[in-house]
């Protein structure tokens, strides 16, 4: 079963991810690269209140929590404590170092519950990147890097500051082992490449290319003299044929051998267009373009990466059936481009914010067919109590999940009296209309009913919702009471302020309003397509070499 946590990373995998049982680990750690560089290396004498990963906050401090951690993965010495050590003497109480100091733990269980064939990919931008790739080396040793993958994340763009343009990622790939799952992949060629490059054409219209079939490394096996069909004995590269006798037999009686004009010219290969697999995919990745501000998959998550680089990243280190686990999934496109190439994946986030944008994207594109169970968020009211007193802000992104409200964004203290809304629309009018939202976590009175009755007036709302944690007290019902109905044109009347505990949503009591069908909060997601198709193999050795 596909699993979905609510929770720190951390905590998750240590108690809940089995050793050697991923196939699969793409990361990509939030962290504040647009803060100035200078910034992030500042000392901080350790007072500030303990950081936590929130989404469109991604900061990390340096405070008593990454001090521990710090402390933590240097006491259990090895190469990743040398390099913590290193870093500390380099970087001080700095944010990078907190940063460094998260990470490292982090990425010890991810190694430990990759399989033996299993690879990760962290991805990140220039800020953290050099001091990731020795924290990388000294979790898998060296000799686990693979790839260093550079992603062209955004266009040409001006900038202000006395530098060049920043328009790419890194993604590191590692391996636990050197018996890595790896597929390579091939990508179209485009049409200037085709005409300056299959220039030949069959009777048939068909176009081709002349390969070599020469070996690229000698090959005393293959070093046999061959007579085709021609009647002429060709010998062999210094190096070897790139194929063996049989192979070669089946070329020539499928006419794929090309005859040089000359007796003493090289026997080649016809690479016929139509059945190659393309350009194979190198470590620069340019031509899967950025999610666009009117892309049909964009959803509104700030650092939502396009679903086709994660489907690329799942089908060079996966097979279907594969388990994939994004330990900092967000917006869930990891999970959904794993639904979408039939891998089982595991999912972890420490916001319910991200725990119910994943809900909403899978519902939308897999229709309700993607099967998956949801552990970590509160399923009791003794569970909602706890989250309440433990962290009111992710009790409120909880509670709004269990609505379907979007939170609002910005900073605390500065949502005007709002803290989620619920967009609509009346049967096929354009006017968009909202629900306003007000959580509370601890001890609520009148007062409050009162304060959402003028934000739902000032706001010009149709309904507002006030959702807490107690009982409301019989005046707060009253006050609610007399803000009367909003008269729907389609679905009758609906009560303008209402008031729902906890416990009335964990039974199944659901806002009084119009059809949920209705709905515009979250941006859809779009259906998922068929099945990505598998690039047909081609019928011959793939040359090596077309000069």
């Amino acid at each position: 079963m596909n699993r979905l946590y609510y929770g720190d990373n951390l905590d998750v995998l240590r108690r809940h991810v089995d050793d050697a049982s991923v196939d699969l680990v793409y990361l990509d750690p939030p962290f504040n690269s647009n803060a100035d560089y200078n910034v992030l290396f500042a000392e901080r004498n350790g007072t500030q209140a303990a950081s936590q990963i929130k989404a469109f906050e991604d900061t990390w401090q340096w405070d008593e929590v990454s001090a521990r951690a710090c402390a933590e993965i240097i006491e259990a010495g090895g190469k990743v404590s040398e390099a913590m050590q290193a870093f500390r003497t380099f970087l001080g109480d700095s944010n990078m170092m907190a940063y460094l100091a998260m990470m490292a733990p982090r990425l010890v269980e991810l190694r430990r519950v990759l399989k033996p064939t299993g690879s990760l990919y962290l991805h990140c931008d220039p800020t953290a990147s050099h001091y990731l790739k020795i924290l990388l080396d000294a979790v898998f040793g060296p000799d686990g890097f693979v790839s260093e993958i550079v992603w062209k994340r955004t266009h040409s763009h001006g900038d202000p500051q006395r530098k060049l343009g920043a328009i790419t990622d890194m993604i590191f790939l590692y391996s636990r082992s050197n018996e890595y799952t790896f597929s390579p992949q091939y990508r179209p060629f485009d049409s200037e490449y085709i005409r300056e490059t299959f220039t030949n054409k069959d009777p048939d219209g068909r176009l081709w290319q002349s390969v070599t079939l020469r070996s690229p490394h000698p090959r005393p096996n293959l070093m046999f003299p061959y007579t085709a069909s021609n009647g002429i004995t060709y010998k062999p590269h210094p190096n070897g044929w790139s194929c063996d006798i049989e192979r070669m037999r089946r070329y020539d009686s499928e006419h794929r051998l090309h005859f040089p004009t000359r007796r003493t010219g090289a026997l080649r290969l016809k690479m016929y267009l139509d059945e190659s697999r393309g350009v194979k995919v190198q470590n620069l990745w340019s031509d899967i373009p950025p999610i666009s501000a009117n892309a049909q998959e964009r959803l509104g998550y700030p650092t939502q990466k396009p679903e086709a680089l994660l489907e690329r990243i799942i089908q060079i280190s996966s097979n279907e059936g594969d388990t994939v686990l994004d330990p900092f999934c967000g917006c869930g496109t990891t999970i959904a481009a794993a639904e979408k190439l039939r891998r089982r994946w595991i999912g972890i986030d420490i916001t319910s914010l991200a725990i119910t944008l994943i809900r909403h994207r899978l519902a939308d594109t897999f229709g309700g067919k993607a099967e998956y169970e949801v552990i970590g968020e509160p399923v009791s009211l003794p569970d909602a109590a706890k989250l309440a007193r433990d962290d009111p802000y992710q009790f409120q992104w909880w509670a709004l999940g269990l609505v379907g409200a979007r939170p609002t964004e910005g900073k605390r203290g500065a949502d005007r009296g709002i803290d989620g809304r619920v967009y609509f629309h009346e049967g096929e009018e354009e006017k968009t209309r909202q629900i306003i939202f007000s959580v509370k976590a601890g001890h609520v009175n009148v007062s409050h009913v009162r304060d959402l009755r003028g934000v739902i007036e000032r706001e010009h709302a149709e309904i507002g919702v006030l959702i807490c944690m107690e009982d409301p007290t019989p005046p707060m019902r009253k006050e609610a009471a007399n803000a009367g109905f909003w008269k729907s044109r389609w679905h009758g009347q609906h009560r303008r302020l209402q008031i729902l505990t906890v416990e009335d949503l964990l039974t199944g009591k659901t806002i009084d309003r119009p059809p949920a069908h209705a709905s515009v909060t979250f941006r859809r997601a779009p259906k998922a397509a068929q099945k990505v198709g598998e690039t047909r193999p081609m019928p011959f050795g793939e040359p090596e070499d077309s000069n």
